[in-house]
């Protein structure tokens, strides 16, 4: 053992540390933080029909910056329009259900008839908006009560892609 002395201030302090003898006991293992994976997101597109400009413009902002395309339409006409377009690939509708002039489900089996293998979310304020029995009715299909968050909507419409 090493003995030190140190007066300051009229104050002894005695510091008594272990001579090292040049061997180290077994070090315990440093816990490291588990590596989160970062969530992936694809190279989809989706197509977004609701009325009301803001909730459009918020609504499209979060798949977008995940990297999906993200096309926009202002009614199930609009869409229907767009859709026209065969070479217009679509992987996701997601529509608001209660808009002027056709509703979301009505504007949906139609597109379907065309592109049946694409997935959809329904947004809605109004949880009676979609009886069970007409979103069963609808192949792959999903409910997504508004309000929203835009990590919702993200979620939801990666969960589709699956």
């Amino acid at each position: 053992m090493l003995i030190l002395y140190s007066v300051a201030f009229w104050t002894e302090f005695n510091l008594i540390l272990p001579i090292f003898d040049g061997q180290c006991a077994e070090i315990a293992p440093v816990f490291e933080e588990p590596k989160i994976q970062p969530r992936t997101y694809g190279d989809g597109v989706i197509l977004l029909v609701e009325d009301e400009a803001p909730v459009r413009t918020f609504a499209s902002r979060a798949p977008q910056l995940r990297g999906y395309k993200v096309i926009e339409a202002a009614s199930a006409e609009e869409a229907l329009d767009q859709l026209s377009d065969p070479n217009l690939k679509i992987d996701v509708f997601v529509t608001d259900i209660v808009m002027p002039g056709r509703d979301g489900p009505s504007w949906v089996k139609e597109a379907l008839e065309q592109r049946p293998k694409t997935r959809v979310v329904f947004v809605s304020g109004y949880a009676e908006d979609v009886p069970e029995t007409q979103q069963a009715a609808i192949p792959n299909s999903v409910f997504l009560p508004k309000p929203l968050s835009l990590d919702d909507l993200t979620e939801t419409v990666q969960q589709q892609f699956h």
